[in-house]
């Protein structure tokens, strides 16, 4: 379970780096929130996905403690 979390953290901070560098209309298909046309950045959607991240890092890094 710890190495789940760790890693699932982990694909979460790399989404919220794409969010963060990507413009909206490069982002990949299987993420939400391409807009065609757009050169803004998510900011929302990055920051929840690094919040979420450091989250799941940090569970497993407390589960594997007990």
């Amino acid at each position: 379970m710890r190495l789940v979390l760790t890693v699932l953290g982990v694909i979460l901070l790399v989404i919220a780096a794409v969010y963060f560098l990507v413009p909206a209309d490069q982002l990949p298909g299987f993420l939400p929130g391409y807009e065609a046309g757009a050169t803004r950045v998510h900011v929302k959607h990055g920051v929840a996905s690094g919040v979420l991240g450091v989250v799941l890092i940090a569970a497993g890094i407390w589960m594997g403690r007990k």
